[in-house]
């Protein structure tokens, strides 16, 4: 892997955060983008469960419109918002602007790991679905479409402190 600081503030970003956390497995940088699970998978040469994907949404109860929840899930599997719904109060979607600004990463590249909200904007609450302990490895998103780094769910979930709930469609 090439020297971190030619890789995008994402990528950087993701790498530092992972640092310090004292992370076993460095990002590594894909020679091609891997904006979907399934790219991303299929560039890993692994199963598309295996892929934690983050999707994120706008919260609106309580006055808090500008929000940002984000599930980490296989990405063999879709959110039930309605089972979100209980955790979070109503959810509505989050478009790419709103993405960026609560979270610092563009759509492709949204890690569950070195946030930087724009001013004002608080980091998104957390949940990861139990679905991914279905799996023994699972990679992550590193702050770039190209950007993916390695680990466990019990990884997952130290290096995030997110609570582990059922989230995804039958």
């Amino acid at each position: 892997m090439a020297d971190t600081d030619t890789r995008p503030e994402g990528f950087q970003r993701v790498s530092a955060a992972l640092a310090a956390l004292a992370h076993p497995h460095r990002p590594l940088w894909l020679d091609v983008a891997a904006r979907t699970a399934q790219e991303a998978a299929d560039a890993l040469g692994v199963t598309l469960g295996q892929i934690a994907k983050c999707v994120v949404f706008r919260r609106k109860a309580d006055g808090a419109e500008d929000g940002a929840v984000l599930v980490v899930t296989s990405g063999d599997k879709r959110v039930d918002e309605a089972k979100l719904k209980p955790h979070t109060g109503a959810l509505g979607r989050a478009d790419a602007d709103f993405v960026k600004a609560r979270t610092g990463f563009s759509i492709g590249g949204v890690s569950p790991a070195g946030f930087a909200p724009a001013a004002g904007f608080a980091a998104p609450q957390l949940y990861i679905d139990r679905e991914l302990f279905r799996f023994d490895i699972i990679w992550a998103a590193a702050g770039h479409p190209n950007g993916v780094f390695k680990l466990t769910p019990a990884q997952l979930e130290a290096l995030t402190g997110a609570p582990v709930i059922d989230v995804v469609q039958a």
